[in-house]
């Protein structure tokens, strides 16, 4: 008779029990030559039994589908096998027709068409012992998930940005990578701009040189930077089973920066509007102030002009308005949001002022949060000293160490909080006087699509009336406009007389 030999394992740990493949094989051979059958096939793979599809079991059931004569299935025993009843219809079947012939090994155990109950109980106890097996490991996993969730630990690989570690205590936990943290931080500032995609977030930090953080590194990929910006681990929290659990580790960004980079991917996602391939430059950007109906460009005679769609049928006859007559009253608003040299250099002052008292503020609570830190460390110390010397019961020890690593966790959070803020406002105050002062330079070298990005940025609700373009402008620059308008800089410059500038304009002109 001719023989199929199956031999699996399905985890590490099997391989170092003595179950590896090659052992599974030589004693399958060496079973199969005593009993003078045939070896027709070999299969050999890694692959959990527990599964609901098991492609590489299943290429087993077709080739003991297809065969016209009986065929023994040869296995080192039955958890090898199966580990549920699902396999045992189908084998079952076979086995009745005079197709197959099952030989466990360990349990010398034959099982073919005319096998008697007691052999069949046999197996159906086998596979039910395989069964609670796994559902033993299921109990135990699902209890060592919830005994870490409440202790604020991950229970896998460390996501990039992290490192796996383990403490002084010798107990596994999760630090900051220094190496990558700082780019994973950078992709989020990035994304949040809503000036950049996944895959141009992925070329900036590429060309950082940011890797992968196996043992090979390779570069990332746009699906991994997609997981990266939608993983809530980095601010704090860590995702189990869709559900949201706070963890003990060092966040690399804040809650309201991963918020800002969900909303953005939140518009991303939205079905975009196909457009015809002729760009224009406020397209699906500004509605009719009588009617709230769009206001679509269209090109007539090498011209691009916007008119309302009419939609409602308010207007008895349709206006339209060069695209240049727009963008024109665009750029005389981005051309008056230049600050005078005066104000730049107060608002510049006053932010290395606040920068410094920040940084001041910053060494000595970090002086203060570090000292405590210590003191901690010597007072779980003196504990263990006490419990290993057994001055201290268990009982007074366990609330007590609880209480101080407790504190620990929240002396990292708190130092966690004042890391980089300054930094980021000075970075955040900086991109904003510079766009300032050169908004119309850039909007006029640009081209199509980075202008519309750059408006975007600036403005929002756009409307038109007649030939005139309304607007609002997005904080700051708003109210950078009114003071350049009014001329009033007193509130900055600690002057109600000052006025360097001292040509007259109006804010209605801008609508």
């Amino acid at each position: 008779m001719k023989s199929i030999i199956l031999a699996r394992v399905s985890t590490e740990e099997q391989k170092k029990e003595g179950q590896s493949i090659p052992a599974q094989l030589r004693r399958a051979r060496d079973y199969v030559q005593m009993k003078g059958l045939e070896i027709k096939s070999e299969y050999q793979f890694d692959e959990s039994s527990t599964k609901d599809k098991r492609k590489k079991f299943e290429k087993v059931i077709d080739e003991i589908r297809a065969t016209k004569e009986q065929i023994a299935l040869v296995v080192e025993c039955v958890d090898r096998l199966q580990r549920s009843f699902k396999e045992s219809v189908l084998l079952d079947e076979f086995r009745k027709q005079g197709k197959l012939e099952i030989h466990f090994i360990r349990e010398n155990l034959v099982l073919n068409d005319t096998a008697n109950s007691a052999d069949l109980l046999r197996w159906d106890m086998g596979v039910m012992f395989a069964r609670s097996y796994v559902l033993q490991l299921s109990d135990n996993v699902k209890r060592s998930i919830t005994e870490k969730i409440k202790n604020k630990e991950w229970c896998g690989p460390a996501p990039i940005g992290y490192l796996n570690a383990v403490n002084a205590f010798g107990k596994k936990t999760i630090i900051i990578d220094e190496k990558r943290a700082p780019f994973i931080r950078q992709m989020f500032v990035l994304y949040a701009t809503g000036q950049h995609s996944i895959k141009t977030v992925l070329e900036a930090v590429s060309k950082l040189g940011l890797k992968s953080h196996s043992k090979a590194p390779k570069p990332l990929t746009t699906s991994m930077v997609d997981r990266i910006l939608r993983n809530p681990f980095y601010y704090g929290e860590m995702r189990i089973k869709g559900k949201l659990y706070n963890h003990g580790y060092k966040p690399i960004i804040d809650k309201s920066l991963f918020d800002t980079v969900q909303q953005v991917k939140a518009g991303r996602n939205k079905s975009p509007v196909k457009y015809a391939s002729k760009p224009f430059l406020f397209r699906g950007m500004i509605k009719c102030v009588e009617c709230d109906c769009a206001i679509t460009p269209e090109l007539q005679k090498g011209t691009n002009y916007y008119s309302c769609t009419n939609h409602k049928k308010v207007h008895p006859k349709r206006l339209y308005v060069p695209e240049e007559e727009i963008e024109q009253q665009v750029l005389a608003v981005l051309d008056n949001l230049k600050l005078p040299d005066s104000i730049v250099a107060k608002i510049t002052n006053s932010v290395r002022d606040l920068t410094n008292y920040e940084a001041d503020f910053y060494k000595l609570e970090t002086k203060r949060l570090i000292a405590e830190r210590e003191s901690l460390d010597k007072m779980i110390s003196n504990l263990i000293d006490m419990r290993a010397q057994e001055v201290m019961t268990d009982e007074l020890f366990q609330p007590k160490f609880k209480e101080y690593k407790k504190r620990q966790e929240e002396i990292l959070v708190e130092l966690n909080k004042h890391d980089k803020g300054d930094e980021d406002y000075y970075l955040t105050v900086s991109a904003v006087l510079s766009l300032l002062q050169r908004a119309g330079k850039i909007f006029r070298g640009s081209e199509m699509e980075e202008k519309r990005q750059l408006l975007a940025y600036l403005f929002q609700n756009f409307t038109l009336q007649n030939k005139s373009l309304q607007f609002k402008l997005k904080t700051p620059f708003d109210t950078v406009l009114s003071v350049n308008i009014s001329k009033d800089y007193s509130q900055w410059l600690g002057d109600r007389d000052s006025n360097p500038n001292s040509q007259d304009q109006n804010l209605e002109s801008y609508h």
